[in-house]
């Protein structure tokens, strides 16, 4: 029997709408994913991963189905207004995030792994993202927020555990200038902490984002396999913030911590 297929929710966001769109004029004319795809440059299932809002695409893509669905330019369109001509830069597990991080009076965030993606320099964030420039300026844009003048920037409070200074991302340069970014961010409203190598912690079940928003509201993402969710439930906001207190207890001081950091990029990792 076939699958039925999945029910969009174009208010969710920017590849939801896009998706839905696609689907629409595929299906006012009559064509099966199979068939779209033997006159586009595009395998089905992309096609599907793309109708479903499950993954982003190029405006290549939009002006292929435009001449096979007869959108009269309809797709291309709405791609540009939708992703200003690019390919959408943040995964759609992750795309609604950025409005919370933009809109928050706090954010509080444990990163076990890798370094804050606000705190990352676009040499490291290029390692990470596999040297796509679109993601890495992305990544890079929505780190604004932290030096904007109105409203005022959202105070951050980081923790991060020693090994992340340790592990290598890409080369020593890209470690010793991110290192160097990292301490060089501690200010009055950003808190960089490390937890020293060998101290127990209750941090061990995947990074976090907790963010204060206007009118006391709260949100948080997570990062599971095989991706990443945001949540507003009262129980799971309560959850991780009693852990996120639990975690802090064991980081140093942002002072100290700033030492540390510099004390590592000159040991470990000067070129």
């Amino acid at each position: 029997m076939p699958q039925r297929p999945k029910r969009l929710t174009p208010s969710r966001g920017p590849l939801d709408l896009f998706g839905s769109e696609v689907r629409r004029y595929r299906q006012m004319t009559g064509l099966s994913l199979a068939q779209l795809a033997d006159q586009i440059p595009y395998a089905a299932s992309t096609i599907g991963e793309i109708e479903r809002g499950e993954s982003s695409c190029d405006r290549v893509f939009a002006e292929q189905c435009d001449q096979v669905l007869d959108t009269r330019d309809a797709l291309a369109h709405l791609h540009d207004g939708l992703f200003d001509g690019r390919t959408a830069v943040f995964p759609e597990h992750f795309a609604r995030w950025p409005e919370y991080e933009a809109k928050a009076e706090t954010l509080r965030s444990y990163q076990p792994l890798v370094i804050h993606g606000l705190l990352q320099t676009p040499s490291y964030a290029e390692v990470l993202l596999y040297g796509d420039q679109q993601a890495v300026q992305g990544r890079i844009d929505r780190q604004a927020i932290l030096i904007r003048d109105e409203p005022p920037p959202p105070r951050l409070i980081y923790i991060l555990p020693e090994r992340v200074l340790r592990a290598r991302v890409g080369t020593a340069e890209v470690m010793y200038e991110q290192l160097h970014r990292l301490a060089d961010a501690v200010s009055p409203r950003l808190s960089v902490q490390v937890i020293p190598d060998g101290a127990p912690h209750p941090g061990n079940s995947g990074p976090f984002t907790l963010a204060t928003l206007p009118g006391n509201l709260r949100a948080a993402y997570t990062v599971s396999e095989p991706h990443g969710r945001i949540l507003d439930g009262l129980s799971d906001i309560e959850r991780l913030d009693e852990r996120f207190a639990d975690i802090s207890t064991y980081a140093l001081p942002a002072e100290l911590s700033a030492v540390l950091i510099r004390e590592i990029a000159e040991e470990v990792w000067k070129p």
